[in-house]
């Protein structure tokens, strides 16, 4: 019977593999990881870190049309994620690896080290028709990792040179490192940029994203993609009930985000999901034991928070989107080819005022008024 896994196996032989420890095996390692090879490196950047590196059978994945997300098709290149989100929606994902949902998922990542040459392969194919293609709404991709497998580097390469459309979620610096394939890609097709950033407090930041760049480079990376000429928005997110959903704190983040030349804003509460759900209540029981009775009545043991509070975020985040301006700034560059202007925002997004003539968003971000289930990708 096929498992989840199985299109992550690597042939036996991991031939041309050079520095790499011996090729993994044994009834001590997850099933998918045996053939594969292994690596750690002893540096303080990668302490600790276990990165499994198969050749995947396929990269292109099809959305689910039950989950009602503004694209169809992703790219992840990486499972498991360095960046150590405590809320991070896919932690539930590595379960399926026979890996745990806590720290195997930010010590264990899983590698797919022939990405661009799949990409090449399948958008070279007849039946591909060159619809968009979303990427960093599962693990992220602009990870640390990237920093040593550059993988983005040839994804973007063949999207470029296939003129096919795609956006990225980050909350990665090292995609500055990209601008010269980004500009390039822009050009010839539709790119969505968006940096996640839900809140600015620098405590809240080292307590629950531990492995991330700060919020404040976050929105350095949107200021300087806006200055290049790359439309760039921001996904707030998560907004994260009594810890970062003050007036001030809301106030303090929008304003923040209109100064790095935010295109747009979108709005996300925090979702607990299951494998997820455990691993944040373990955190809250730790660091804020007072709010367990107030998260028990807003989720109700669910995986959202009530639908009302929901929407009074999204409405006191839309009013602080207007009065800052957001999706207004003068002078943002965009650029486009064959009479396309590249997206300035998205539809349904706060600040938005565009979208690409296939009318997906550019980036990736569904409205904020979506219902829950849309809201689920992109943490």
């Amino acid at each position: 019977m096929d498992m989840r896994w199985d299109n992550l196996r690597l042939d036996d032989s991991p031939e041309g593999c050079r520095g790499a420890e011996a090729p993994a095996s044994g009834a001590q390692l997850p099933l998918f990881a045996r053939g594969a090879v292994t690596r750690t490196f002893d540096t303080p950047g990668f302490r600790g870190m276990t990165f499994y590196e198969i050749q995947a059978k396929s990269i292109v994945s099809r959305v689910p049309a039950s989950s009602r997300m503004p694209f169809t098709w992703t790219i992840n290149p990486y499972r498991g994620c360095q960046h150590s989100c405590i809320y991070c929606y896919a932690r539930q994902s590595h379960t399926y690896l026979d890996m745990d949902a806590g720290h195997d998922f930010d010590s264990k990542v899983i590698v797919k080290v022939n990405a661009p040459e799949l990409l090449r392969a399948k958008l070279a194919s007849p039946g591909w028709r060159g619809e968009h293609i979303a990427m960093g709404t599962n693990v992220d991709c602009y990870q640390r990792a990237e920093g040593r497998y550059r993988l983005m580097r040839g994804i973007i390469g063949a999207l470029r040179d296939a003129a096919n459309p795609f956006s990225i979620l980050t909350k990665g610096t090292l995609i500055l490192r990209d601008l010269d394939l980004l500009g390039d890609a822009a050009e010839v097709t539709s790119v969505g940029l968006n940096v996640s950033a839900g809140f600015t407090d620098t405590s809240l930041w080292r307590s629950l994203e531990p492995g991330t760049p700060a919020p404040e480079r976050r929105l350095e990376v949107c200021a300087r993609l806006n200055d290049s000429g790359l439309p760039c928005g921001v996904m707030m997110g998560p907004v994260v009930p009594f810890l970062s959903d003050s007036p001030a704190q809301l106030d303090a983040a929008v304003r923040r985000m209109a100064e790095a030349g935010a295109t747009h804003v979108s709005p996300i509460v925090l979702h607990l999901r299951p494998g997820t759900r455990e691993w944040f209540m373990s955190w809250l029981r730790a660091e804020h034991p007072e709010l367990g009775g107030r998260y028990a009545a807003l989720y109700r043991g669910g995986s959202y928070a009530r639908r009302e509070y929901q929407e009074n975020i999204a409405a006191r985040v839309r009013e602080l989107a207007d009065r800052y301006g957001i999706g207004r700034r003068p002078g943002t560059g965009t650029r486009g080819a064959r009479g396309v202007t590249a997206p300035r925002g998205t539809r349904g997004v706060l600040g938005g005022r565009g979208t690409p003539a296939s009318g997906t968003p550019a980036s990736g971000i569904p409205a904020v008024a979506a219902p829950p289930s849309e809201q689920l990708t992109l943490l």
